[in-house]
C-alpha cells in the first residue's frame, strides 16, 4: 500500500506539474505575441471585439486560472488521490482527473465573468496595452476592496477550507466518479470564494504583466500552504488598503 501511495503521489504530482507548465507556456507565448502587436500598432485597438476575440480572451483567462490556481490546489488533489487508494486499493487516476475537472469547471465559469469584465473595460477605453485599468479610481477601489476582503469572515472561512485537505475528505467525501466531480465543484467554489478579488487585482497590475500574474499566484500559494498563511493574508490586506488609499488620495491632492 505504501509503495502504491508513493507511486500515485509521483504520478499525480507530475501530471499537475505538466498541466501548470503548459498553462504558463501558453501565457508566455500570448504575452509575447500581444507585445509584438502593440509595438507595431503603437497603441491598443479601441475597435469592438469580434466573436473570435471574445472567445480567445475567454480561453486566455481559463488557461491563466489553470496556471495560477492548480499549484495551490495540489495538496487537496493529492489528498483525494491518497484517499481513493486507501478506500478502494485501486488506481485513483479517474477520480483524480474528475476532481480536477470539477475544480477547473468552477474557475472556467469565473473566467467567463472575467472576460465580460475585460470586455466592459475595453469598451470604455479603460485598458492599457498590458490590460491594466487606466482608471486610478477603479484601481484604487479594487485595491482597498481586496484589502478589506482579506479580513472578512467569508474570506477566512473559504481559506480555512482550502488549507485543510484532511478535513475536507473527512467531512465532505463522496464516493464514485460522480462524487469526485462533485467534490471538485465543491472545492472550486470555496477556492473562488477565497480568491476572486485577488484575481480581480490582475486588472490593477496588468492581465498580461506576467510578473504580476506570477506574484499573485505565489501569494495565493503561500496563503494556502504555509503555516502562517492566514496572517500573511491579513498582513497583505493592510498593505493593499494602504496602497489603494494612497492611489485615491493622490487623485484628491
Amino acid at each position: 500500500m505504501i509503495a502504491s501511495l508513493r507511486r500515485d503521489r509521483s504520478i499525480i504530482g507530475a501530471g499537475l506539474l505538466l498541466v501548470v507548465a503548459l498553462g504558463w507556456a501558453y501565457l508566455l507565448v500570448m504575452a509575447r505575441d500581444m507585445g509584438a502587436m502593440d509595438a507595431s500598432m503603437g497603441m491598443p485597438s479601441l475597435r469592438p471585439w469580434t466573436g473570435t476575440e471574445f472567445a480567445l480572451t475567454f480561453v486566455m483567462w481559463a488557461v491563466m486560472m489553470v496556471a495560477m490556481m492548480v499549484p495551490s490546489a495540489s495538496p487537496m488533489v493529492l489528498m483525494v488521490g491518497a484517499t481513493v487508494r486507501r478506500r478502494s486499493e485501486r488506481s485513483p487516476a479517474v477520480e483524480v482527473a474528475l476532481f480536477v475537472l470539477g475544480y477547473l469547471a468552477i474557475w472556467t465559469a469565473f473566467s467567463a465573468l472575467a472576460t465580460l469584465a475585460q470586455w466592459g473595460l475595453h469598451s470604455a477605453a479603460l485598458l492599457s496595452p498590458m490590460l491594466a485599468t487606466t482608471s486610478a479610481v477603479a484601481g484604487g477601489l479594487l485595491l482597498v476592496g481586496a484589502g478589506i476582503f482579506q479580513w472578512t469572515p467569508l474570506k477566512q472561512a473559504c481559506l480555512h477550507h482550502c488549507r485543510t485537505p484532511l478535513g475536507f475528505v473527512m467531512t465532505r467525501w463522496r464516493e464514485g466518479r460522480g462524487g469526485a466531480f462533485a467534490m471538485g465543484l465543491d472545492h472550486g467554489a470555496y477556492c473562488v470564494g477565497c480568491c476572486w478579488i485577488l484575481m480581480a487585482l490582475l486588472f490593477v497590475g496588468g492581465v498580461m504583466n506576467l510578473a504580476w500574474v506570477a506574484a499573485i499566484a505565489a501569494f495565493v500559494l503561500l496563503e494556502k500552504v504555509v503555516p502562517a498563511g492566514p496572517w500573511i493574508g491579513r498582513g497583505a490586506g493592510v498593505l493593499l488598503v494602504a496602497w489603494g488609499a494612497a492611489v485615491l488620495l493622490g487623485l484628491a491632492a
